[in-house]
């Protein structure tokens, strides 16, 4: 009889131990839970202004610029040679320095 005892003993310990990994297991998920619905906020609003940003005011208008002078200022933010005195009478970006 006593061997029963003990049995019962330990499979009651045992069910408390999967109980309490059960419950970190359901809190673990539910933080992850959490941080992803915080981030995919977060991440909607950098899309909404980056939207803002493009559409606002201070863009460049390279609708008469060639392929050439937008792929040297979207690669290495050089503004073609005709819109640099213009730029420099303004308040211009910073010169590059280096390059490749």
């Amino acid at each position: 009889m006593e061997k029963t005892k003990q049995e019962n003993c330990c499979n009651t310990e045992a069910s408390r131990n999967s109980d309490v990994k059960s419950y970190i297991m359901i809190g673990i998920l539910a933080i992850i839970l959490l941080v992803l619905v915080i981030q995919s906020f977060q991440i909607n609003s950098i899309k909404l202004s980056a939207v803002a940003a493009v559409t606002g005011a201070g863009v460049l208008d390279m609708s008469g610029w060639s392929e050439d002078e937008k792929m040297q200022y979207e690669h290495h933010n050089t503004l073609p040679a005709r819109l640099q005195g213009s730029a420099n009478n303004a308040k211009s970006a910073p010169s590059m320095v280096g390059g490749c």
